[in-house]
C-alpha cells in the first residue's frame, strides 16, 4: 500500500509518464556498464526540473524510501545504482545548455547534459571545456560532479573539482541551495560545493552547475610513442612538461600488453601504428595556440627526446584522422577486451615512481595465485592514475573479493589510493581504510549524518 501511495503522489507531482515502476524500467537505468549491478527500486521518476527534484526527494523522506540518482551508468563501481523499495531518479529531462558566456568564460548546464553535448556547445562559441573522458558520449556532467571525474586531460587542467564555479543542489530534506556563480575566487565562508563534488549523489543532488571554460585551442600536437623502461617514461614526462611550456594536456600510458591486445584488435579496420614489443607507450597531447609554430616546437621536443634516448620510436598524426587512429588505441577497448571477459576493473593511483613497482607486485601476486591470469596496465600517468584489468578465468565474477583484496593490499603498502577517478559506489567500501584513517572516515561519517540524518541519499554506497 505504501508503494501505491508514494506512486500515486510522485505522479501528481511529476505526471504519470514521468514515473515508472522499476521493474517495468529500461535497463538502462537500472544496470551498470559492467553489467556487474542490476538495481532493483520501486519506482524510477523523470523530473523536470529543480522544483520537481526537490519533491521527489521530500517524498521520499516522507514515505522513507532512498532516492539514488541515475546518470550515464559510466561508472564501474556501482555507485548509481538504487536499492531495493528505493527511487532511482533520472535527471535525463534536465539536459540543456542554459548559457555560455564567452566573456567570463564560463557555462551554465543542467546536470544531465550528456559531457559531449556540453564540449561542443562550448566549441561552437569559441570555447573549451577541458574535461574529456572516452565515455564523453554518454557520461553526464552530473555525474562528472559526483564523481569528481577527472579523465584525459587532468594533467593540465585538473579535476572536476577545479572545473566547478558554481552548484545548485537539493539536500536530502528538499531544500534546494543555489550558488551559481561563475567566480573563480570565492573566499567567504566554507566551501560547501566541495563537500558535493566527489560525493557520489550521498549528500546532495546536483541539479545545475557553473562551469569554468577556457579559450578554443587553435592547435592540436598528438603523437604516439615507444620506450624501453619506466625510468623513460618519468624521465619524458618532466622533460615535455619544460619543452612544451606547459601546453601538454595528455600524457597516457599503456603497458606493453595493453598496447597489444588492443591494436591486434584493430587491425581489421586500422594498422598498427608502431611496432609491439616495447615496454611502455605513451600517448602524448599538446593543445597550443600557435598553429604554425606548435608543431615544430611539437616535434623538436620529440626528436630531442629520441637523440637523448628516451624514446625509442615515435609517430605524429599529421591529420585529424591520423589524431582519431592513435587515440583509438587507448579508447577503442571493445574489441581488445573481448578476449579477457569476464574481467575486473581497477582505478587506483599513487606516485608516479611507485607505478612499476606495483604493477610487478600485483601481477606477481594475482599469477601465482591464479595460474594463467592476464592483465592490462594503462592509465593517466602524468596524475598518478592507474587502471588495471584482471582475468583469472570464467569464474572471475566468484573470485572477485579476494583478487580485490590483493589489488587493494598492494596499493595501501604504497600509500596510494583505491579510488582515482570513479569513486568507491557500492564495490570498494570494504576497502576505504586503506586509504582514509579511522578518524577520517568518522569525520565522514560526521558529515553524513549532518547534511542526510535518516540516510535515504544514495544509501550502501562510499560508506558503510
Amino acid at each position: 500500500m505504501t508503494g501505491a501511495v508514494l506512486g500515486a503522489a510522485l505522479a501528481a507531482v511529476l505526471g504519470e509518464r514521468y514515473v515508472v515502476r522499476g521493474d517495468e524500467a529500461d535497463t538502462k537505468f537500472r544496470r551498470d556498464v559492467l553489467g556487474k549491478y542490476l538495481g532493483d527500486p520501486l519506482f524510477l521518476v523523470r523530473p523536470g526540473s529543480t522544483d520537481e527534484v526537490a519533491a521527489v526527494v521530500r517524498l521520499a523522506g516522507e514515505h522513507g524510501a532512498s532516492v539514488t540518482v541515475v546518470g550515464g551508468q559510466t561508472g564501474t563501481v556501482g555507485g548509481a545504482i538504487a536499492e531495493p523499495g528505493g527511487i532511482a531518479l533520472s535527471l535525463d529531462r534536465m539536459d540543456r545548455v542554459l548559457e555560455i558566456d564567452t566573456d567570463g568564460m564560463s557555462m551554465t548546464v543542467e546536470a544531465g547534459c550528456v559531457l559531449q553535448i556540453a564540449q561542443e556547445a562550448a566549441e561552437a562559441e569559441g570555447a573549451f571545456l577541458p574535461l574529456d573522458l572516452g565515455s564523453r558520449g554518454s557520461a553526464t556532467i552530473g555525474g562528472a560532479i559526483a564523481m569528481n571525474a577527472g579523465g584525459n586531460r587532468v594533467l593540465r587542467w585538473g579535476m572536476m573539482r577545479d572545473m566547478v564555479t558554481g552548484l545548485e543542489v537539493v539536500l536530502a530534506d528538499g531544500t534546494v541551495v543555489s550558488a551559481l556563480t561563475p567566480m573563480i575566487k570565492d573566499n567567504a565562508g566554507y566551501a560547501w560545493k566541495h563537500l558535493m563534488i566527489g560525493s557520489e549523489g550521498t549528500l546532495g543532488i546536483v541539479t545545475r552547475a557553473v562551469l569554468r571554460l577556457r579559450p578554443r585551442p587553435a592547435s592540436d600536437q598528438t603523437a604516439l610513442v615507444a620506450l624501453a623502461d619506466f625510468s623513460a617514461v618519468t624521465r619524458l614526462l618532466r622533460s615535455l612538461e619544460v619543452r612544451l611550456g606547459g601546453r601538454m594536456s595528455s600524457f597516457e600510458l599503456m603497458w606493453r600488453e595493453f598496447y597489444t591486445a588492443m591494436t591486434e584488435a584493430q587491425l581489421g579496420t586500422r594498422p598498427r601504428p608502431m611496432a609491439e614489443g616495447q615496454a611502455f607507450y605513451a600517448l602524448i597531447e599538446m593543445l597550443g595556440g600557435d598553429p604554425e609554430g606548435d608543431p615544430d616546437q611539437f616535434e623538436g621536443a620529440l626528436v630531442a627526446a629520441i637523440e637523448q634516448g628516451l624514446v625509442v620510436d615515435a609517430v605524429i598524426a599529421k591529420s585529424g584522422k591520423e589524431r582519431e587512429a592513435l587515440w583509438a588505441v587507448r579508447e577503442d577497448m571493445a574489441g581488445g577486451l573481448a578476449a579477457y571477459r569476464p574481467f575486473v576493473v581497477y582505478d587506483v593511483s599513487m606516485a608516479l615512481g611507485a607505478m612499476p613497482g606495483f604493477a610487478a607486485e600485483v601481477r606477481a601476486r594475482i599469477e601465482a595465485a591464479y595460474p594463467g591470469a592476464r592483465m592490462l596496465f594503462y592509465g593517466h600517468a602524468g596524475d598518478g592514475n592507474l587502471h588495471i584489468i584482471v582475468h583469472v578465468g570464467p569464474e572471475g565474477e566468484a573470485l572477485e573479493p579476494a583478487v580485490d583484496a590483493l589489488v587493494y593490499e598492494a596499493v595501501r603498502r604504497v600509500g596510494g589510493s583505491i579510488a582515482a577517478e570513479h569513486g568507491i559506489g557500492r564495490s570498494r567500501t570494504g576497502f576505504l581504510g586503506h586509504t582514509r584513517s579511522p578518524e577520517e572516515i568518522a569525520l565522514m561519517w560526521r558529515i553524513k549524518h549532518a547534511l542526510d540524518p535518516a540516510g535515504l541519499l544514495n544509501p550502501g554506497k562510499v560508506i558503510l
